[in-house]
């Protein structure tokens, strides 16, 4: 509890998967996966919405931005951004930008 952070070692975390600042304030569901080169900001909850039996399954190169909430049985495509502050609910498909409260997807990203 050094920075106020809980991430199981249950959870699958892929290489290279960077937490911001040293992973302040960040919260991960005992069972999230989240895949390779990712980037998680401060602050970041990744949890399991209440009745839903699944938790989010984060894809490769993801970037999700500081203070942002992503919670249910989700899915989050490889090579996407998470804005900040965000709350994802939705599944997010691969190449994507999204942000909000909601989260809605602002544009397809440039490959």
């Amino acid at each position: 509890m050094l920075f106020a952070t809980f991430i199981p070692s249950s959870a699958k975390i892929g290489k290279n998967t960077k937490l911001g600042y040293l992973g302040l304030g960040i919260v991960i569901h005992k069972d999230a996966v989240i895949g390779e080169n990712c980037t998680i900001g401060q602050n970041v909850t990744i949890g399991r919405n209440l009745g839903d039996k699944k938790v989010p399954i984060i894809g490769n190169d993801v970037y999700i931005g500081a203070g942002s909430v992503v919670f249910g049985e989700i899915e989050i495509g490889d090579n996407s951004i998470i804005g900040a502050n965000s709350v994802v609910t939705k599944n997010i498909p691969k190449d994507t930008i999204a942000y909000g409260n909601p989260a809605k997807i602002i544009r397809k990203k440039r490959t």
